[in-house]
């Protein structure tokens, strides 16, 4: 890659800490800290670090109501508290929002500005589940939502793909988009856990019918099983759809010791996804973006972003597999009403 790719970072994200209010609370800061520390160990593989500007309240909006900011300002100036009972704000949890939703903003300005080809953005709290109006599993703003929003309102383009593959599905993003066509939104998933949606049969709504999919798995599926997935229905889909710019939801919680879930993937198996998506970023001649989203164990979340990031750098090939399961074979049977799968 002739351009550097870059890695949007800022201290504030380390700042929130949902403990003050929920001890045993998963997401920590030290999720960043392993994740930067195996950064630091592998040379930051090549990675500009830049830190993340706060983003303004106009690029807030462009996905959640005034209201619901007001909300989350207020609560976390007043020394913060509980939302529900997975999502608890401090008083440094309003800063740190802002830096992540803008760390997405600012990757995706210098995504479509040509600046750079690829962009992460090691940020927290994680979006996916944030709703227009409700802060909701450990998210407060949907930040890969307002970078694909930003994209299509005020960058120039016209469809974004946006691939979320997070063992928890991303209802907040899925609701953003389901009745619009130019953002076509994938998800794979665990099944029957939080946040309980994310059925294969929701395809979307209106004009973004079958633009919605999504893809649950069950408990136990591992590297097989997600791949196939990918090699199936979403990178066909995705191909057929031809988007501008690509976007990541990355989660990290479907590995095999993260505590909330049950899927068993492996670092190499995150490499395998990214290899697959950067290939096909590369075929549509589209930008690539990801987000920070899950993932609970520290050190396996550490040692697979940082794979997956060099995967999507360049390091590696795809590796086919050489059986389908039969998951994999009903859901792109289902998925060819929308699309030439």
């Amino acid at each position: 890659m002739s351009i550097r790719p870059l890695y949007f970072l800022h201290a504030s994200c380390l700042e929130h800490d949902p403990r003050a209010h929920i001890p045993m609370h998963p997401d920590t800061p030290e999720r960043l800290v392993a994740i930067e520390a195996e950064m630091h160990r592998r040379e930051w593989l090549g990675f500009e670090r830049r830190f993340a500007p706060a983003a303004q309240e106009r690029e807030l909006r462009l996905v959640h109501t005034a209201a619901h900011i007001e909300a989350i300002k207020r609560l976390c100036l007043s020394g913060g508290g509980v939302i529900d009972a997975d999502t608890a704000v401090g008083e440094a949890s309003f800063r740190a929002a802002r830096h992540a939703a803008g760390a997405a903003c600012e990757m995706t300005r210098a995504l479509l500005s040509g600046e750079s080809r690829l962009a992460f953005c090691g940020v927290r709290p994680s979006g996916h589940h944030a709703e227009r109006a409700r802060a909701m599993g450990f998210c407060l703003f949907n930040n890969v939502a307002i970078a694909a929003e930003l994209a299509l309102a005020e960058l120039g383009a016209r469809r974004v793909f946006v691939f979320d593959f997070d063992v928890h599905h991303g209802n907040g993003t899925a609701n953003a988009f389901r009745d619009r066509s130019e953002v076509l939104f994938v998800s794979i998933h665990q099944e029957g856990i939080y946040p309980g949606t994310g059925a294969l049969r929701d395809v979307g709504t209106g004009g973004g019918l079958g633009s919605t999919i999504n893809l649950p798995v069950p408990a136990g599926s591992g590297e097989e099983l997600w791949l196939a997935l990918t090699d199936r229905v979403v990178l066909p889909a995705a191909r057929s759809f031809t988007p501008d710019l690509v976007l990541l939801s990355a989660g990290f919680d479907a590995h095999l010791d993260d505590p909330l879930a049950d899927c068993t993937l492996q670092p190499r198996s995150y490499a395998q996804l990214a290899c697959r998506i950067r290939d096909l970023a590369d075929e549509v001649g589209a930008p690539l973006g990801a987000v920070l989203e899950g993932g609970y164990s520290h050190r396996a979340t550490a040692e697979s972003a940082a794979s997956m990031l060099a995967a999507l750098a360049g390091e590696g090939e795809v590796e086919s597999s050489s059986s389908t399961p039969s998951l994999a074979c009903s859901a792109a049977s289902f998925f060819r009403q929308y699309w030439p799968l």
